[in-house]
């Protein structure tokens, strides 16, 4: 294991690592239970090795806004925070394969459990705001970001490549972010500079970003193409054939609900009330509502839900609940956004790739005898 692995590792006590060359660590729900996820319990995703940005390299590191603007942009650290608002932003972190290893049959991807999710304050400045300096010509439809880390396999190609719609990037909630948390960004977490696109996935929020180019055609780099963060637009059953053009970019989460209290391994007493509690998000149409079982779902009621922080920050859910007399106590939560859109009560409709799994959160617990 290499010294950045194991300085990783290190400060991430209590995460899973999930099998793989890359560092890919999750956060078990029960270390999720603060509203704003502590970095050293903020799950990790890479696509490949994480490049070496020491202060040598930083001296040089500059970022360039360039493609179709009126005129190029190339701006370092420094200049970036002095030249334009310092903004914060709350915002939930979700990997698309946040709870893959729920799919049956499996499917192609790491296979994470429910906890490839965060929530955090970001601080940068408006991407909309350095690419408006540079002049967007009318031609533009999106944005693509380019980073210096590669494939472990193959130190030429990029690990990855991903983008935005051109309305995304000039929204003001996504930023060029270079703290979380009120602390400067650790390499893990993309120092020294990152997008944050608040309601997209995760694959978006592209990490040690130094490029931005403004293209006048859908983004094509490493993973933006074929099924790579992609949604089918019609059901595909598993082993059944289907053609890659009629699948999707991803650009909105799904409702999705999470228990982190009491945890799987916690016992109950076998009669009075359990205390419930975690927290519902979505993408860009808020939380509405949050229902919860004690039962595995054959009877339901509704949580406390706390209200809303921020915008795209998830929101605090608790209920206390009878202990059912008799049977297995699982515990069950169920969002509902503000469109009405509800948690599936199993898995998610299948797809290759296993994205966007919200199928409820189950929470077995143990009787005491």
């Amino acid at each position: 294991m290499s010294s950045l692995s194991t300085q990783a590792i290190t400060h991430k006590r209590g995460l899973r690592s999930i099998p793989g060359r890359e560092i890919n660590l999750e956060t078990p729900p029960a270390l999720l239970d603060a509203p704003l996820t502590p970095l050293s319990r903020f799950f990790v995703r890479n696509n490949g090795g994480m490049p070496t940005l020491d202060e040598r390299a930083m001296v040089n590191w500059t970022l360039t806004i360039d493609g179709e603007v009126a005129r190029e942009v190339t701006i370092g650290l420094d200049e970036l925070k002095s030249s334009f608002e310092i903004v914060d932003v709350e915002s939930v972190l979700e990997c698309a394969g946040n709870g893959r290893a729920g799919f049956s049959p499996p499917t192609d991807g790491l296979p994470w459990g429910p906890g490839a999710v965060g929530c955090a304050i970001w601080r940068g400045v408006r991407l909309m705001d350095v690419l408006r300096q540079a002049g967007v010509t009318a031609k533009a439809v999106y944005v693509g970001f380019e980073s210096p880390d590669c494939c472990l396999d193959d130190s030429t190609r990029p690990a990855l490549s991903r983008g935005l719609p051109i309305a995304k990037a000039l929204s003001p909630e996504t930023l060029l972010a270079f703290a979380m948390n009120g602390e400067p960004l650790a390499l893990v977490h993309g120092f020294p500079l990152r997008i944050v696109a608040p309601g997209f996935p995760g694959s978006a929020w592209q990490k040690w970003l130094h490029r931005v180019w403004v293209r006048a055609c859908i983004h094509d780099g490493e993973k933006m193409t074929g099924l790579n963060y992609r949604l089918p637009t019609h059901a595909v059953s598993p082993g059944a054939s289907y053609d890659a053009d009629d699948f999707e970019v991803i650009t909105d989460l799904r409702v999705k609900s999470l228990i982190t209290s009491p945890a799987k391994e916690d016992e109950v007493i076998g009669s009075g009330e359990i205390d419930v509690a975690g927290y519902a998000w979505s993408g860009h149409v808020p939380v509405a509502q949050v229902g919860v079982s004690a039962d595995g779902g054959q009877s339901w009621q509704d949580a406390h839900l706390a209200a809303p922080s921020s915008r795209f920050g998830w929101r605090r859910f608790e209920a206390c609940l009878p202990c059912p007399p008799d049977g297995e106590i699982e515990l069950v939560s169920r969002a509902m956004d503000e469109a009405g859109n509800r948690q599936p009560l199993g898995q998610a409709p299948w797809n290759p790739r296993g994205y966007l799994n919200n199928g409820v959160y189950r929470v077995p617990l143990r009787r005491r005898r």
